[in-house]
């Protein structure tokens, strides 16, 4: 394995259990922000709500350290800003015909299926502030898995995985130094217009309910509203699907 690189630099490696659990040794270890880790295969990936994220070869692994001064509260904020970087990053690439956008949080869809996502991974400070963030990359460069219970769909692309992953940094760099200068209402704002409009049908799993209803934006602080006929809703966490069913329902369902 090669040597951790100077602050900015990306550590590339052959293989790997998971981009994401190097990042946080590394970051235990005391790397600087903006270290970055990049793995050409993958054996133990992860997704959101425990699932596990297929990784082949060619297509993007990364993972990224940020050190950021600020409340816990404001991880979600991250999750979105994480999500716009990465289908910023992903869009130069798209085939003419084909439209990205985004899902709550951070899923990237290309014409309604899934093309990538990112994991969010945090921890503390002696204070209970947000110590630093693990934002893990995962997207459908060359190959599109078969995934059991949702449909999924690769770029095709020829680009070298190393060239998006400088893409996704720069982006990232870019909404972070927006998200300083402005607020996150920037972040919000940007993310909102790349996503499903208000009104979307949605459903969301979460705490052991189903809840149907309509996209109705989002909070302050990054978390979904879903109108319903009981009043609006508000989730920080959840399994969405856009549309009228769940995934059980449907027989697939794009991750969160």
């Amino acid at each position: 394995m090669s040597a951790v690189p100077p602050f900015g630099g990306i550590e590339i490696v052959e293989r790997v259990g998971s981009t994401s659990d190097l990042c946080r040794e590394r970051a235990a270890a005391g790397a600087a922000d903006g270290y970055a880790i990049l793995a050409r295969e993958q054996t133990a990936g992860r997704g959101s709500r425990g699932r596990g994220w297929v990784s082949v070869a060619g297509n993007l692994h990364l993972s990224v350290l940020l050190r950021e001064a600020a409340a816990m509260a404001e991880a979600g904020g991250y999750a979105l800003l994480a999500g716009l970087a990465l289908i910023e990053a992903l869009d130069p690439l798209r085939p003419a015909a084909a439209t990205l956008t985004l899902k709550w949080p951070n899923d990237v869809l290309c014409d309604g299926r899934k093309l990538a996502g990112v994991l969010i991974e945090t921890a503390a400070d002696a204070a209970g502030h947000l110590g630093w963030l693990v934002l893990g990359f995962g997207a459908n460069l060359r190959l599109a898995p078969d995934l059991p219970d949702r449909p999924s769909i690769a770029l095709g692309t020829a680009a070298a995985p190393e060239q998006v992953a400088a893409a996704v940094i720069e982006r990232v760099a870019h909404w972070r130094a927006r998200r300083r200068r402005e607020g996150w209402p920037a972040v919000q704002a940007a993310w909102s217009a790349r996503a499903h409009p208000p009104g979307t049908p949605l459903v969301v799993a979460a705490a052991g309910e189903r809840v149907s209803g309509a996209f109705a934006g989002l909070a302050a602080d990054g978390t979904l509203l879903l109108a319903t006929p009981g009043g609006t809703r508000r989730f920080s966490a959840g399994e969405v699907l856009l549309g009228s069913t769940l995934p059980n329902e449907a027989g697939h369902a794009a991750r969160r």
